[in-house]
């Protein structure tokens, strides 16, 4: 014999089947959520052939989508809004953070106008970039134009839904996930959103039918694809060791053994190089090297045009300061567990604040030295990193 029983606030039922109980998630049956303790499921053939009586009606089990589970799933919050909001708010002071530790490094104040200490400086650059005139110059490729600053700052908010930020909380009945999308090949799903996110910046430097554009797309192109190569290879180690593409198996990994940063020095190296190349931060900021071609690929944007552009660099070097943090760092361990988040944020804190320390201090390279560093240094440095770690580890 069989017993129903679930509740009206909850998705998920639970069936009783001869002592063990298994969670019933309803879908066409939309009779099963008004059931509180009812009545009895003959078994015998009918049952073993795949239907239940519910209610004088013969119903196939599949439709119900039996899920194998102990008990019924807590109700949980919709992390996509909240985690979405943190971002474009951190995004907008990360500005801000920039500009006060670059004042303090040059000995000056850095903006402090805007609100108590310039900390409504964000909300200011806001309404400036709001209300200013976005202007379209005459032989732009008009679709591309207007597409490509939001399809870049699109795969860069994207990017960041499957950086776990915690192992998930169950706060006043109701779970919280520690990661918008926990997925299996999450590491996969950041490499391959920032290999597409550079088309808006190489399609935005091409339609802008400037020069100092099409030249900065150009270098884009060149100096992106070739620095993703070493960063794909400094993680493979990492891989290796964790015997997982999921970001969350990784954190765990390292809270059951150590940090990879200490087994992995050289591919955090190569990686944390990589990663300043790929957002184009200083010395690698030849994409918009602005002593040579103007402003580069956005020099023909204005308005939230251009804000959009910016948006997405900030965002992206929040996004791989993440992964730092995430596959060298422990992620959100910390000496005190319930805490996991503060100390995932503090750790993208100091990671976002080296690489600001990193602009104010080392001058730009050439050209030609980015791309020779890059290919005959890097390269060989993270392909024999991940050849050794695969000996270490087979062995």
């Amino acid at each position: 014999m069989a017993i129903w029983q679930g509740k009206r606030s909850l998705e998920v039922l639970t069936l009783t089947l001869q002592g063990e109980k298994f969670a019933l998630e309803a879908g066409r049956v939309q009779e099963i959520l008004d059931l509180v303790n009812v009545t009895e499921v003959p078994g015998g053939p009918a049952f073993l052939n795949g239907l239940v009586n519910v209610r004088g009606k013969v119903v196939p089990l599949a439709d119900l989508r039996l899920k194998f589970e102990m008990a019924a799933t807590p109700p949980t919050i919709d992390t996509r809004i909240v985690v979405i909001n943190i971002l474009l708010l951190s995004f907008a002071y990360t500005t801000l953070l920039e500009r006060k530790l670059l004042g303090r490094l040059q000995l000056r104040y850095g903006p402090n106008r805007a609100g108590f200490r310039g900390l409504l400086q964000p909300i200011a650059d806001l309404v400036k970039l709001v209300r200013k005139e976005a202007f379209f110059p005459r032989k732009v490729e008009a679709i591309p134009y207007i597409v490509a600053p939001a399809f870049s700052a699109f795969t860069a908010l994207l990017a960041f839904s499957v950086i776990p930020f915690g192992e998930g909380w169950e706060v006043g009945g109701y779970e919280i996930n520690g990661a918008v999308a926990n997925v299996d090949i999450g590491l996969i799903v950041i490499f391959a959103l920032g290999s597409i996110g550079v088309y808006g910046f190489v399609v935005g430097g091409w339609a802008s039918d400037s020069k100092f554009s099409l030249l900065g797309s150009m270098r884009t192109c060149a100096q992106l694809v070739s620095y993703e190569v070493s960063l794909t290879l400094s993680v493979i180690g990492v891989i290796l060791i964790a015997e997982s593409l999921n970001l969350s198996a990784i954190v765990a990994k390292q809270i059951d053994t150590m940090w990879f940063v200490v087994p992995q020095l050289v591919g955090f190296a190569v990686f944390f190089i990589a990663v300043t190349a790929e957002t184009a931060r200083a010395p690698f900021d030849l994409v918009e090297a602005d002593s040579e071609i103007v402003a580069g690929y956005h020099t023909e944007f204005s308005g939230m045009r251009w804000g959009l552009f910016q948006m997405a660099e900030y965002v992206n070097l929040i996004v791989l300061s993440g992964l730092a943090v995430t596959l060298f760092f422990g992620g959100w361990e910390g000496p005190w567990a319930p805490l996991g988040p503060l100390w995932f944020v503090l750790k993208l804190l100091l990671a976002i604040s080296v690489f600001i320390w990193i602009r104010a201090t080392v001058p730009r390279l050439r050209y030609d030295q980015l791309m020779r560093f890059g290919w005959k240094v890097l390269l060989p440095v993270a392909t024999l990193n991940a050849i050794v770690t695969a000996v270490v580890v087979a062995a």
